[in-house]
């Protein structure tokens, strides 16, 4: 059974950082892309950055490029997300979720975590 276990979420200040763990277990991911998503409260669903994880090919949201960076550790089954430089409008709960594809659309994951809680103040 696949498992995404998102952690490291929590409160704070603008300028502030935060990194974003997710721990995958139940199969081999070595062909699937690993995303991060966030919803804020009234909201759609949407795309922050994701990663092939054989190639470690990344991409990423115009909204958060240059501050958010994602990585992946293979001998742990793990993938980050390294916040920087965080603004309120980046409060959301975020997701992590793996897909077949290689792919930002949030329809083409197959898998998603639980969510994490992410709140700036200003």
């Amino acid at each position: 059974q696949v498992q995404l276990v998102e952690s490291g979420g929590g409160l704070v200040q603008a300028g502030g950082s935060l990194r974003l763990s997710c721990a995958a277990s139940g199969r081999t991911f070595g062909d699937y892309t690993m995303g991060w998503f966030r919803q804020a409260p009234g909201k759609e669903r949407e795309f922050a950055a994701a990663i092939n994880w054989s190639s470690g090919r990344t991409v990423y949201a115009d909204s958060v490029k240059g501050r958010f960076t994602i990585s992946r550790d293979n001998a742990k089954n793990t993938v980050y997300l390294q916040m920087n430089s965080l603004k309120p409008e980046d409060t959301a709960v975020y997701y992590c979720a793996a897909s077949i594809s290689y792919i930002v659309s949030a329809a083409g994951y197959n898998y998603w975590g639980q969510g994490t809680q992410v709140t700036v103040s200003s």
